[in-house]
């Protein structure tokens, strides 16, 4: 019946396919990825960036894990920062500005040399089902693909439309055909889908713009690393530049916004909140006479530069007209325009938290398909996505991160419990826990999980243990060298101390750094990297705050030992709504702390699913159950 088989086939090669098919073939299995252009594997479609609020948080986990976002960023950025450094320590988050063909290049030569993976260049245009099982799908030239399990990461491909004033056209990128028969096949499957938009700005040459007008931005003295593989020294090679809209750029937008296909009908689709195009933040916020512009080069090698903050799907003319009115850009050529991009997304509640569908045994969805925005929650989902994939062929049980566990672990229960009627994107104001899922202590949470799966390998395993037993070393020291209170150190700082302190006592005041002390001469250590002090530093200043969210922890993580069974009848639940029965149903959560963050479920409600829950328990298992 089939002309190849392997037992993970992975759709897409963006960035959730990338994570999703490195990491199934990782553990083992023999892994397919299917893109319909091997060239733009990993393609930075937006912004030639990685990480930042939040997202920086994600790549690092997603790194713990073992996964190869954090790696290529490293090897591929030209220019680093570390962002919210004036702000406590569970809220820093890197970013890099990346080379956007070096990123493909590095991405492609780690997929191509990971064993077990095989690159493929082809459409797929029809998924195969028996039982409700997935067991393989079709490709455009006729030949039939084989596979135990497959990941869908179509990103924006899935019946792709892009718009650029009046104009509009089937793409899945600008350049790129959509993919029409295979979003066609996934709406006739029954899913709960709907329409979601995205935007990009216009890109410019470097060499017709008049960069000494502008607020240079450049990287920091010493860039922090996304992987914690990453052994040798970053270095910024660009810096981006700041400027700004101003109230005649405003005008020429109002002039022209019946053109935008945002405001004129046009568009059906629901953009991102925390990212609108440039009209839009014109017309929203009425009450700003300026809006931050960032001129980011999109590589060492190439003209081109990504007009951040002017995301945009005005006619072209308009566009230009935008551009000219803005100092610095009088003379800017245009190297091609912004426009914006309405695709297919199915409801996530659609997903079990493993992300695998409720109604396709074997069938993973991961990325904007899932109706996020943003490469890293795409690499994220890819990620968890192939792990249970291939988990699901060996069947054993899922990996499912809970909230306490990490980032990810909230954006895939944030997905699957509310699903969402916009493009999701991290924030971490998300968290419950931040002050816990920090981006120093992202191995220490999740590295033993990625080794126990078979993604974590063992040069992995190694520096991860090198780096632990570092720290472990440097807080020992600390707990048991004393202080010696006559240095000049803390005469210069008119510091007193009744006796000799430890160490750990004395950098508990806020005051009082690590790096500080090893750099004066105070505390003679062996040679001990930043991070590692800055990671040991924090648990010591916020150890009152982290025993009290350890609590909070465990509180959540009883609730969460509270399953539901699957098959579990709301329907006959005597005193719940029919609309709390149709969202208990929809969802079907696998905890009684799952059910509890549903929207519209209320604490009564949560009381009768218990109630419940404990007859059920204790009905005889003879008994049979209506």
């Amino acid at each position: 019946m089939f002309d190849e088989k392997y037992d993970v086939a992975v759709v897409g090669a963006g960035h959730a396919g990338c994570e999703a098919a490195h990491a199934a073939a990782g553990m083992g299995l023999s892994t397919a990825l299917y893109t319909m252009n091997a060239d733009l594997i990993a393609q930075m479609s937006c912004n030639p960036a990685v990480g930042g609020i939040a997202k920086g948080h994600l790549v690092r986990e997603i790194d713990a894990l073992g996964g190869i976002m954090g790696l290529a960023a490293d090897e591929a950025g030209i220019q680093f920062r570390l962002l919210n450094t004036s702000r406590g320590p569970a809220v820093w988050s890197p970013r890099a500005q990346e080379d956007k063909a070096g990123y493909r290049y590095v991405m492609r030569r780690i997929l191509e040399g990971t064993p077990n993976l095989f690159l493929k260049q082809a459409e797929v245009v029809e998924i195969f089902f028996e039982k409700n099982r997935v067991v393989g799908f079709e490709l455009l030239d006729g030949r039939r693909v084989g596979a135990e399990a497959v990941v869908l990461t179509t990103g924006t491909f899935l019946n792709g439309l892009i718009h650029i004033g009046e104009k509009k056209f089937t793409a899945g990128r600008n350049g790129e055909q959509a993919s029409i028969a295979l979003g066609n096949c996934i709406r006739n499957l029954g899913f709960n889908w709907g329409r979601l938009k995205t935007g990009t700005p216009p890109r410019l040459d470097r060499r017709t713009i008049d960069f000494s007008v502008f607020e240079p931005q450049p990287g920091d003295l010493e860039p922090t690393p996304f992987s914690f593989r990453t052994t040798q020294k970053l270095a910024n090679k660009i810096s981006c530049y700041i400027t700004h809209t101003d109230e005649k750029i405003h005008l020429i937008i109002r002039s022209n916004i019946h053109r935008s296909p945002l405001y004129s009908g046009q568009i059906k689709g629901i953009g991102p909140r925390y990212c609108p195009s440039i009209e839009d933040k014109v017309v929203k916020f009425q009450d700003k006479d300026r809006h931050q512009i960032v001129l980011e080069p999109e590589g060492v090698d190439t003209h081109e530069v990504y007009v951040n903050g002017m995301s945009t799907s005005l006619p072209i003319d308009v566009q230009r007209e935008i551009l000219s009115s803005m100092k610095g850009l009088e003379s800017a050529q245009m190297i091609r325009p912004g426009y914006a991009i309405e695709y297919d997304f199915v409801q996530p509640t659609e997903l079990r938290p493993s992300l695998e569908t409720k109604k396709v045994e074997g069938f993973f969805f991961a990325g904007q398909i899932n109706g996020t925005t943003g490469y890293e929650e795409a690499a994220a989902q890819g990620l968890l996505a192939g792990v249970n994939a291939a988990l699901k062929v060996k069947g054993e049980r899922p990996v499912v991160l809970d909230r306490a566990d990490a980032y990810i672990g909230i954006m895939i229960d944030d997905l699957v419990t509310k699903g969402t009627n916009e493009p999701y994107r991290m924030f971490t104001s998300r968290a419950e826990f931040r002050l816990n899922l920090r981006i120093d202590n992202a191995d220490e949470r999740l590295t033993p999980i990625g080794r126990r799966i078979g993604i974590v390998n063992d040069e992995h395993w190694s520096l991860y243990q090198e780096r632990r037993a570092r720290i472990d070393r440097l807080r020992d020291l600390i707990e048991h060298t004393r202080v010696d209170t006559a240095h000049p150190f803390f005469a210069a700082r008119s510091l007193e101390f009744r006796d000799r302190p430890s160490f750990v006592s004395i950098l508990r005041r806020p005051e009082i750094h690590m790096e500080d002390l090893i750099r004066e001469g105070v505390l003679t250590t062996e040679p001990v990297r930043r991070e590692d002090i800055v990671s040991l530093e924090t648990s010591i200043k916020y150890e009152g705050y982290l025993k009290q969210q350890e609590r909070e922890v465990e509180k959540l993580k009883k609730a969460e030992s509270r399953r539901i069974p699957e098959d579990f009848d709301y329907a006959g639940m005597p005193g719940l709504s029919r609309e709390i029965v149709e969202k208990l149903s929809c969802v079907r959560p696998q905890s009684i702390a799952q059910a509890s963050r549903i929207p519209g479920i209320t604490p009564a409600s949560i009381s009768i699913l218990l109630f419940h829950l404990e007859i059920r328990r204790n009905r005889p298992q003879s008994e049979t159950i209506v």
